[in-house]
């Protein structure tokens, strides 16, 4: 599949450094929090998943692939497969992070895994993140890369329906305004989600793509409000690509479980985007 051995990748480590700014808890607010409510200041507590927007790259210009991402072959192995996607991740929640505290990150590349999927030979990396604020480890989080070559026409994975009944159901409006806003608040220069010729003649798909972490996000902020406080165990995956196109409309629902935890979904005319199980402390 790939003629380096990039299995020899699997053990690799880095530390960063990081924090939110009370100037970039400001902009994730307006982005993504509820409208009429403040955003959270210096020194407060700041909602969850936010710490992914606390450790952007760096990478200069002149280091970017064709698709905007940084090269690879440094952190991460250098897969030469043209599509990568954050396909899945589960997250344990301590003590929120709070605006403004330095923060930091070690990674660790767990898992390199080559297989030949539906649509060809794909690669599977699992990279294994610590979270620390100034009160200690305040996140363990695993993160799943999928790398696959580009298809000559957009085949999606079937369509699963979204639920009849839900303990929770809202829309939210999709629009370029936002894919751009979160694409900069992570400063992600993956042309999909801000290109369209890009994303419809390189990497076919019909429309510019909304962010798994931007979904993620709306799910973990449903499982928040549902019950009135964050959980202590996130895991979500993607299952089907939202996209800008005709639709400006993006839902989200939340469905209880007969064991304490709280089924998610985002999804699109009708079909689920991604799925989501969140748990809490006494149902563990």
């Amino acid at each position: 599949m790939d003629t380096l051995n990039i299995a020899a990748w699997a053990g690799r480590s880095q530390v960063r450094e990081g924090g939110i700014t009370a100037a970039l808890a400001a902009q994730l607010h307006a982005t993504l929090g509820v409208t009429g409510q403040p955003a959270p200041g210096q020194g407060e507590d700041m909602p969850a998943l936010w710490h992914w927007c606390g450790f952007n790259p760096t990478a200069p210009l002149a280091e970017l692939a064709r698709d905007g991402h940084p090269v690879l072959g440094d952190f991460l192995p250098p897969v030469r497969l043209s599509r990568r996607m954050w396909a899945s991740g589960q997250l344990r929640l301590g003590a929120p992070l709070r605006v403004g505290e330095a923060l930091r990150q070690r990674s660790h590349l767990a898992r390199i895994e080559e297989k030949q999927g539906r649509a060809g030979p794909m690669v599977l990396v699992t990279v294994e993140h610590q979270v620390f604020g100034e009160r200690g480890l305040a996140i363990e989080e695993v993160q799943n890369i999928v790398y696959l070559d580009i298809p000559e026409a957009f085949s999606p994975p079937a369509k699963q329906p979204m639920p009849e009944v839900a303990a929770l159901h809202e829309v939210r409006p999709l629009s370029e305004a936002l894919l751009f806003r979160y694409s900069a608040l992570t400063f992600n220069a993956h042309r999909i989600h801000y290109d369209l010729p890009y994303a419809q003649e390189v990497e076919h798909y019909p429309g510019l793509v909304v962010h798994g972490p931007l979904q993620a996000t709306w799910l973990m902020q449903a499982a928040s409000r549902v019950r009135g406080r964050r959980p202590a165990f996130f895991d979500f995956r993607a299952v089907h690509p939202m996209l800008l196109t005709d639709s400006r409309e993006a839902e989200i629902m939340a469905v209880e479980e007969e064991d304490g935890a709280l089924r998610l979904m985002s999804g699109q005319e009708g079909h689920q985007c991604m799925q989501a199980t969140a748990i809490w402390e006494e149902t563990l």
